[in-house]
């Protein structure tokens, strides 16, 4: 499971009212919540927010908690 996908379950989010609000299919959206290799663009990211009416800022927040710029040498 991917980071949104964990948002969303954390949530209660039902994914087929994501796809219907964002215009994303639901196998997309079952891409991006369950296939850690598949890419989030920023514009399904802010759709997805916005479906679910939360702040983009706060959703890319924890998708890519994980991120860190390189230590400089």
């Amino acid at each position: 499971m991917t980071r949104l996908g964990e948002y969303l379950n954390r949530k209660s989010v039902n994914k087929s009212d994501v796809a219907r609000k964002t215009g994303l299919t639901p196998q997309r959206i079952g891409e991006l919540t369950l296939n850690p290799k598949t890419k989030l663009t920023a514009a399904e990211l802010y759709l997805i927010a916005k479906a679910i009416d939360e702040d983009p800022c706060k959703l890319l927040d924890y998708v890519c908690q994980d991120l860190d710029l390189k230590k400089g040498e």
